[in-house]
Order: structure tokens, then sequence, then C-alpha cells
């Protein structure tokens, strides 16, 4: 098992959710911890601690990060983490120094897609696109089993494709982005204006949310359109209304197999979804004439993240391990060995 076991760790703004994960993709052990603040060198103290708490129970091999942020092409430096002050913050090698072990990082939405890929709602599917729906989009993209990352790393940045020229204005400084339309800050938005609005489905996500206007989240409207609430369920299908017009420009540039959703949003179901695939199907590109890309929910949830960059770990690991040491000096003993009879001759 020396090979076979790595930490996944996936860094988000409020928490770090890390396990230690089997070849197979089975979490064998789970830490949780608050994000101690956004300042690199105690987040890479906190994932130490983390470690050396696993490493008492489990040899570990690798470990693997997942951030929300833009990752290098080698997988080594935070480029810009918006929720965690990260700029081009080198944290593979930090943490590396720290723990003593080899490590990966990607962006978390990488990581979740791979572990799709492998072990999730993704299995034996050559090209796939993850689309990762929480408070805005994230996204992935897998070509012919393997992560595509672009030129420079940050391939699968979907949320911030314009949709609507001159649209909502988006965090990312421009206006019109896909996730102003089809994410769960659309749900938060509408939500926390029907409160100020007074309205009746308003007055009730107020009281769930002990008065606070600004304590209502989108995940009370999915828990009221699940329980049948005529509006709620309007909201959420105009957000898969949304979400399928985007998949459908996705398909016209990258025509995959399937299309993955995951993200807190996606626990709306086939409330989301059903909207989704009608909206892609009536938007895509040539349609009527060409196959249709799947699109179905995501399987792994939201351990996705710390799954698959265990498993990118492990893998890379793998791969760079060196030769035996003892048959690397019987080569080299051979090797002295034939020069020796060559000069001898």
């Amino acid at each position: 098992m020396a090979d076979k076991l790595a930490v996944g760790i996936d860094i988000g703004g409020t928490k770090i959710a890390a396990g230690v994960v089997d070849e197979d993709g089975h979490i064998l052990a789970r830490l949780k911890r608050e994000t101690p603040t956004t300042e690199p060198l105690e987040v890479i103290d906190a994932i130490a601690d983390i470690t050396e708490e696993f490493r008492r129970e489990h040899h570990i091999r690798a470990i693997g990060v997942g951030a929300a942020g833009f990752v290098d092409a080698t997988q080594s430096t935070v480029l810009f983490a918006p929720h965690l002050a990260w700029r081009h913050e080198p944290l593979r090698d930090a943490v590396a120094r720290r723990t003593g072990l080899p490590v990966l990082v990607d962006n978390d939405a990488n990581a979740a897609g791979w572990a799709e890929w492998r072990y999730g709602a993704a299995q034996n599917e050559a090209d796939l696109v993850l689309i990762t729906l929480g408070t805005g989009i994230g996204g992935a993209i897998v070509i012919d089993g393997q992560p595509y990352r672009g030129q420079f790393g940050i391939a699968g940045e979907f949320g911030h494709m314009q949709v609507v020229p001159n649209g909502n204005q988006c965090e990312c400084g421009n206006r019109g982005c896909w996730e102003q339309y089809a994410s769960g800050r659309v749900l938060t938005r509408r939500a926390r204006a029907a409160a100020t609005e007074g309205t009746d489905f308003g007055k009730t996500l107020l009281a769930e949310a002990g008065g606070e206007v600004t304590a209502i989240e989108g995940h009370l409207v999915t828990k009221h359109a699940q329980a049948g609430n005529d509006e709620a369920v309007e909201w959420i299908a105009e957000v898969g209304d949304w979400l399928g017009v985007g998949i459908a420009n996705l398909a016209a540039a990258l025509d995959p197999g399937m299309f993955v959703i995951g993200g807190g949003v996606s626990d709306a179901g086939e409330l989301l979804v059903d909207p989704a695939r009608a909206a892609f199907s009536r938007t895509l590109t040539g349609r009527g004439y060409r196959a249709e890309a799947r699109i179905v929910r995501a399987h792994l949830g939201p351990e996705a993240g710390l799954i698959g960059a265990a498993d990118m770990a492990r893998l890379t690991a793998r791969r760079r391990r060196p030769a035996n040491p003892s048959a690397r000096a019987r080569v080299r003993a051979t090797a002295r060995s034939s020069r020796s009879r060559t000069r001898r001759k």
C-alpha cells in the first residue's frame, strides 16, 4: 500500500477539507479545518498539520491540493485565488518543504473533473466537460482521457464567458458573465430581493434566515423547490435555461461526449438539469443534424475535488519515482565492468 495512498486537500475560503484516498477513489479518513486566514503561510501550516495527523495512521505517498483559483501549467503555483488573496504563491514547493512529500497543486474544478472521469459519472467517456455550479461557475476539460489546462494552465474558467453584452456586473470586472445568470449567486440575489420587497415567498425565506436578509442563501431556494414551491421551481428552471445556453456554446467549441454538472446548485437535480437539457437542445448549433452530448449530474458530490487532487498527485508521484537504488547500483557496476574490459582489450 506504500504507493497507493495519497492525501487530497480542498482549500476553500472558509474551510479546508482533506482525506486519505486509495487507488480506487475511496476515502479512508477525513478531516476538516476552518481556513485559518487568507495568509498563505498559515494555510500551509494547516496543510502540514493535517498531513502529519494522517501519517500517524497511514503511509502517505503524495499530497494533492485543489485551490479555487488560477494555477499555472506546471501545477505548482497559485497565480490568483480571490477568496484567499493569493498572488503567484509557490504552494507546491512550500508544502513539499514542510512535509517532505511530493506535492501537486491544481484548480479545484480540474481536480473534481478528473475524479468524475476516473471514478464518477464520466467513467469510460473519452471527452468530457465538468461544470461546477456554486456561488460562481467553475469548469474542467478532459480530452482523450487527459486533463486539458491550456497553454498557461487556466483553461476551464467558463463562468467568465460573456453571454449578455453589457449585462450584470461581475466580480471579475467584466459584464454579462455566464455565472451572473447560471449559478448559486443568481438564486441568492433573487431570494434577497424578494425578502427586501416583502413578497410572501421572500417573507418565508427571511424568517428561515433569522430575519437577516444577508443570511439568505441560494440553498434555501433549492429546499423549497424540492418541496414543490412554484416560485422556487421557476427560479431554478431559469438558471437551468441559462445553463443549457452556455453548454450549447461549449459544445460548439469543444464537442465533448458528456457534460457533467456538479457543485452545490446541482442538488436541485432534475429541476435544474431537465431545463438545461431542453435549452441545450434548442440552442445547439446544427441541431437535428448532429449527435448531442449527454448532460448528467456529477456522482461524487462535494468530495470530488479532494479525491481528484489525491489521485492526480499519486499518479504524478509514481511517474516521477526514481528507479530502485539497488537496481541503479547494479547498472552502474555493470557499466564500469564493461568499460574496464574494453580498456584491457
